[in-house]
């Protein structure tokens, strides 16, 4: 039982798709948070400016207030897209990276158990001890990857629905405050 050239050569490769695959995921959230962060950035200088010139006509005290509890719930209900938009990005990016990951770990676990059934037919008499507690590590191996997998998921529903509740708690807030 030996490793061919060809064998190597085409792990190579697939290694090397896994890895460019993922660099190109990681590059487009890269691209997707710089487009966020200018936009967030153009948006509250042009707030900025808008509010400068509403504040600079005001005409008296009165005025000037009231413009300046107008310009909170706009700036609270961009804060929260904007944190929505980020999370949404790295969630989105995250589960990218696991279904990758998930796939080369299911890979590699049928990979190694192929090559250990070779391993067993060419192997001396009484080694299939030895072969089924290497299976069993593996099982127990997966069955742990598995489990940690299903409670990373619920943590990430858990996550997304506390800033679900966090969101509509805010603009529930704010709207309540605009009503007042």
């Amino acid at each position: 039982m030996y490793v061919t050239p060809e064998q190597i050569q085409a792990s190579t490769k697939v290694n090397m798709e896994a890895v460019l695959s993922l660099a190109t995921s990681q590059f487009a959230a890269f691209e997707k948070f710089a487009s966020l962060n200018a936009n967030a950035v153009k948006a509250a200088f042009e707030d900025s400016m808008a509010n400068a010139r509403a504040l600079a006509g005001a005409k008296d005290v009165q005025e000037l207030m009231n413009l300046q509890s107008t310009f909170a719930q706009p700036t609270i209900e961009k804060a929260i897209a904007y944190s929505k938009s980020v999370y949404e990005v790295a969630t989105s990016t995250n589960t990218e990276f696991t279904k990758a990951s998930e796939g080369r770990v299911t890979e590699w676990n049928e990979n190694f158990v192929s090559l250990l059934d070779k391993a067993t037919k060419n192997a001396p008499a009484g080694s299939d001890v030895a072969v089924s507690a290497v299976k069993q590590m593996l099982a127990a191996a997966n069955s742990a990857y598995d489990n940690f997998n299903k409670v990373t998921k619920q943590a990430t529903e858990m996550a997304e629905a506390n800033v679900a509740a966090a969101t509509e708690t805010v603009k529930g807030l704010a709207k309540a405050k605009k009503a007042a």
